[in-house]
């Protein structure tokens, strides 16, 4: 075996390592942030349980596409793309309900589960700081970490207002602004996608032009 065949190998393990880790910790989050966001009556704790039910999803996605083709790399990115957008859309829906028939947030749970997933979500993201201008998959993965700790702050923002003000809409607007976020990363994934496979598609060409 050549020492460029081992070198990929043992990016393609320590890859896959570190999904599986990412991928237990969302698990374990959504679980927790779902249970606390229906406890506590918040959408911002919803919308980040969802969150991490994608990424959850993304990196169970992203695992399957370690040492395969660029195009089941791109495929999970852009399925990876969708999921993010179409939760994100879920999300504003709840918002939108909770608006219309009302909520009573509870503040001090909100700032302990925030807080906790913060501390998950810094993790992840240490995780991933190797491999964050890696290929298409790990970039994904890069950013729904990084939006999730741009969630987790906003959470921690929402619920010191909802204490201080005892009003339900700094929850309701976190939880649309999180949703956004998400849509958004959801959005830039199948941009890179794109882009990924039409590098491909001109690596291909060339390829066979210079065989010709």
């Amino acid at each position: 075996m050549s020492g460029c065949d081992c070198s990929f190998e043992a990016k393609n393990r320590e890859e896959r390592r570190i999904l599986k880790i990412l991928l237990l910790i969302n698990g374990a989050m959504f679980v927790i942030e779902l249970v606390a966001g229906l406890l506590a009556q918040s959408t911002g704790l919803l919308a980040d349980s969802l969150d991490m039910f994608a990424d959850a999803a993304v990196y169970a996605i992203s695992l399957s596409a370690v040492g395969a083709v660029m195009s089941r790399k791109v495929l999970a990115a852009r399925v990876s793309g969708v999921l993010q957008v179409t939760l994100g859309l879920g999300v504003i829906i709840e918002v939108a309900r909770r608006f219309w028939f009302g909520s009573d947030p509870e503040g001090v749970l909100m700032i302990a589960i925030g807080a906790l997933a913060l501390a998950a979500n810094v993790t992840c993201l240490a995780l991933l700081a190797r491999h964050r201008d890696g290929e298409v998959h790990m970039r994904a993965s890069w950013i729904f970490s990084a939006n999730d700790v741009l969630a987790n702050l906003g959470v921690l923002a929402a619920a010191g207002l909802v204490m201080v003000s005892g009003s339900r809409l700094p929850d309701l607007i976190i939880g649309a602004l999180i949703a956004t976020l998400v849509m958004r990363g959801g959005i830039i994934i199948l941009r890179e996608a794109r882009e990924s496979e039409r590098e491909e598609a001109g690596s291909g060409e060339a390829a066979s032009c210079d065989r010709d």
